[in-house]
């Protein structure tokens, strides 16, 4: 094994940093997508129930769950990507002033990290030496703290693409509910719904490297209670108030 062999990352056309760029803002689109689905869909069909499935009433709870979902998620990934940028940023900071008062604490420290992962201190040594000498900041972030400097998380990729996948995803309940004929609007909204958790369900999956079936079978379950629950509460309101 050579120091370029320790470097060479599992996708060599793709730097690190950007790999886990894309995987944050994927998982904020994904979550995105599947809070819509969810939390859109209780709305409308509890709305629907209770109002004996009038399309203004289901309209109106649609828009303004859209626009009150979509922001909050927005903001929601925002102030939590900030927060893990800052914390990073902080990490950096702190490693960048360690490399400045104890350059030869800091060589001896990368050093016996390669060295705990199967090198001879020799060799470690000398991976340690060329890649100071390359990049001092980046190989002590990336092996102490699985850091790219020069690519921190960025909270309005994650802002965007979960305001954009939320309303995305809160549009196939609306469009499911309001274009159905009333009598099997409920029906053909479950249908909806479940399909497009299926597929929310596997995406998810298939980013965190899980199983898929279990992830799927969660996603559908949990949608489905959620939809169940809100439309008996929907039809009991709506009996008291009728």
């Amino acid at each position: 094994m050579t120091s370029a062999d320790l470097t060479a990352g599992p996708h060599e056309d793709e730097p690190h940093g950007d790999h886990a760029s894309k995987l944050n803002w994927l998982r904020a689109a994904v979550l995105g997508a599947n809070d819509g689905i969810v939390s859109v869909a209780g709305l409308v069909v509890g709305v629907a129930a209770s109002t004996h499935n009038d399309p203004k009433a289901v309209a109106m709870a649609a828009v303004a769950g859209v626009a009150a979902g979509a922001l909050s998620m927005a903001a929601g990934e925002y102030v939590s990507v900030s927060t893990q940028r800052d914390t990073e940023a902080a990490l950096i900071a702190k490693e960048t002033r360690e490399l400045e008062e104890e350059p030869e604490e800091e060589l001896a420290e990368l050093a016996a990290i390669y060295q705990g992962k199967g090198l001879s201190p020799e060799l470690a040594m000398d991976v340690a030496v060329q890649l100071t000498a390359h990049d001092a900041l980046g190989a002590h972030a990336e092996a102490e703290l699985g850091i790219d400097p020069n690519n921190l998380a960025n909270p309005w990729h994650a802002a965007w693409a979960s305001m954009a996948a939320f309303t995305v995803g809160a549009l196939l309940p609306v469009a499911a509910i309001l274009l159905s004929p009333p009598s099997i609007a409920f029906y053909v909204t479950l249908v909806a719904v479940a399909w497009a958790l299926g597929g929310t369900g596997h995406l998810s999956a298939k980013l965190g490297g899980a199983a898929v079936v279990p992830a799927i079978a969660r996603n559908i379950g949990g949608g489905m209670f959620a939809m169940i629950v809100t439309h008996l509460i929907g039809l009991a309101v709506g009996t008291q108030i009728g």
